[in-house]
């Protein structure tokens, strides 16, 4: 049986990931991003360099992999960390549903002191 995300149980981590997108991630976000890499209708949203190390676009491949990816020329970054959240947050609406809205440079909540 495949793990399926619970949108309300498992949103503190989407907002570990979008603390750090790119690194080391605890066990639970790494579950959490196998589950979101998997896409059966093979039309996955993924990150495409413009330019190397400088600027990136957002393509959804196709079905048929002989077929090239849909480019989506209207969602330019010029941050890795910026473009991962918005692949994070297109794949998290696909798998549960929920739209996430939240800008990456938006503050976190403060943690609850121990």
């Amino acid at each position: 049986m495949t793990y399926r995300i619970d949108p309300v149980r498992d949103r503190p981590l989407a907002d570990e990931f979008r603390r750090t997108p790119i690194g080391h991630h605890s066990p639970d976000l790494m579950r959490i991003l196998n589950v979101l890499r998997y896409d059966p209708s093979g039309r996955q949203t993924v990150l495409i360099t413009r330019v190397p190390f400088a600027e990136w676009i957002l393509g959804t491949l196709p079905a048929r992999r002989s077929d090239p990816p849909v480019l989506h020329e209207d969602e330019v970054f010029d941050s890795r960390e910026d473009a991962e959240w918005r692949v994070f947050c297109k794949r998290w609406e696909v798998h549960t549903g929920e739209r996430i809205t939240t800008p990456r440079e938006t503050p976190l909540p403060e943690a609850p002191p121990c």
